[in-house]
């Protein structure tokens, strides 16, 4: 019997961790519309992650930020991160691992570019104007986490 509630457990966890992770809103046509002034926060360093419509379309990526889920991104998408100036660390999961250090300053933007071809995630930093033309274009802006989990430390 402790088997089978064990087995019964984990299968419920896995489920629940599986739908959370599977799907992530869209912000509010507002939010991304102010994403896309591209403003920065004195005290905070923005971070933009983007997947062009052009990636696999058949794979989700789960985002995380320094370890911390952000959300599942899709082709013709993007998450705006503000968070503390310093080291940070972007990794996805698709079927491999990918990843990029990011050493950041507050009042700053860096944009960083998701590509998923072929169940392989590559993460690469976008010069400004091409990234600030892209996003634009192409992408609708994702809500993260709710307000009280947002990563965002502004003193």
């Amino acid at each position: 019997m402790r088997i089978l509630y064990a087995r019964l457990s984990l299968a419920v966890t896995a489920a629940s961790i599986a739908v959370a992770c599977t799907s992530t809103a869209p912000a509010p046509p507002q939010a991304d519309a102010l994403a896309k002034e591209f403003i920065t926060e004195p005290n905070a360093a923005t971070i933009y992650v983007y997947r062009s419509e052009f990636n696999d379309f058949d794979t989700d990526t789960i985002l995380y930020l320094d370890g911390r889920v952000i959300g599942t991104t899709v082709p013709g998408t993007y998450f705006r991160l503000d968070t503390n100036a310093g080291r940070h660390f972007l990794h996805g999961t698709a079927i491999d691992l990918g990843e990029i250090a990011l050493e950041t300053r507050r009042g700053q933007i860096y944009f960083v570019a998701l590509d998923v071809v072929g169940n392989q995630s590559n993460f690469r930093l976008v010069p400004q104007t091409i990234a600030r033309e892209r996003l634009r274009a192409c992408c609708t802006l994702l809500e993260s986490w709710a307000p009280w989990q947002r990563p965002v430390v502004l003193r």
